[in-house]
């Protein structure tokens, strides 16, 4: 292979993270890599993503132009990959994860705790709205789509007073600077993934880019969406998890949310690392400990 052909969405995130993949892999492997851009369902819808189709939404058409030979590798933005595995498809790297946490953008360097009642707030996330009505139900949620650039356009125009958006993208395409808050993980988990990349190839091709891999972001991000899928929950689902890795431990916290935000199940568990089944383990003990507390009921469809 003189070239290795890598897949992703247009979005200039997109390309942005897909174009840090590849030059770590010409860094670490010496490859000459190509990026082949794909035009996912989601690109194409204007759908509310509680209404859209949820998994697969932003990367089915990435994995067909895999399967098919289009391109040798593609990247996902983790939080939106479904949690299945794929029979024919492999997540060979998960490189180092960037900043998981959500960021408040609003006018006049307000925080969601300082925004006046009434406020406009945009977000496509369920789970965010969720979040966002548990702690200011006097606020007023819209549902957005679009990009980084055309979200932060809403609230410079004066048409939304604040959006929520992921911090790792914020900082990818270089725009913290828009942001007044960034919001606590302990407080407000944010989605299983969030803010790793998933480097995904045809089964038995994994040494393409296993150089990329770090282990200990991959224990972290396994024991999240491990979560998600004994939950049976989809990834447009209001669940927020967060794990990490202190000392000889891995920590996993995980909520789910009603609909409404008035309702919230937390379970905390950890287990020792570096043991391989650590991730699996803890998620088995959070997951069992919300559907004993009714998780189910409360994500209702979206389960």
């Amino acid at each position: 292979m003189t070239t290795l052909r890598i897949g992703t969405r247009g979005s200039a995130l997109a390309l942005t993270q897909t174009g840090t993949v590849a030059d770590s892999l010409r860094t670490r492997t010496g490859v000459d890599t190509e990026l082949v851009t794909i035009t996912t369902d989601g690109d194409r819808s204007n759908e509310p993503l509680s209404r859209a189709g949820g998994a697969g939404l932003f990367t089915g058409a990435l994995r067909d132009a895999l399967l098919d030979g289009r391109c040798d590798v593609v990247v996902h933005s983790l939080k939106d990959l479904p949690t299945a595995p794929h029979p024919d498809l492999v997540v060979a790297a998960i490189p180092k994860r960037a900043d998981a946490r959500d960021a408040l953008c609003a006018r006049d360097g307000l925080t969601v705790d300082t925004l006046p009642a009434g406020a406009r707030v945009g977000t496509g996330s369920p789970r965010r709205v969720a979040q966002l009505r548990a702690r200011r139900p006097d606020l007023e949620v819209v549902d957005i789509r679009g990009n980084v650039d055309t979200r932060l356009g809403l609230v410079a125009d004066g048409a939304l007073d604040a959006v929520i958006l992921a911090a790792a993208g914020l900082s990818r395409l270089s725009r913290t600077d828009v942001v007044t808050e960034f919001l606590d993980l302990d407080e407000w988990p944010t989605a299983p993934g969030q803010g790793a990349l998933a480097v995904e190839v045809r089964r038995g091709e994994e040494q393409l880019v296993k150089a990329l891999d770090h282990s200990s972001t991959r224990a972290v991000v396994d024991a999240e969406r491990a979560v998600l899928a004994l939950l049976e929950a989809g990834c447009s689902a209001p669940v927020g998890a967060h794990a990490l890795i202190d000392s000889d431990l891995l920590f996993l916290s995980a909520r789910v949310y009603s609909a409404d935000g008035a309702t919230v199940l937390t379970a905390s568990h950890a287990a020792y690392w570096p043991d391989r089944d650590a991730p699996v383990e803890i998620a088995e003990r959070a997951a069992r400990e919300l559907l004993d507390a009714g998780a189910a009921d409360l994500m209702g469809p979206s389960a």
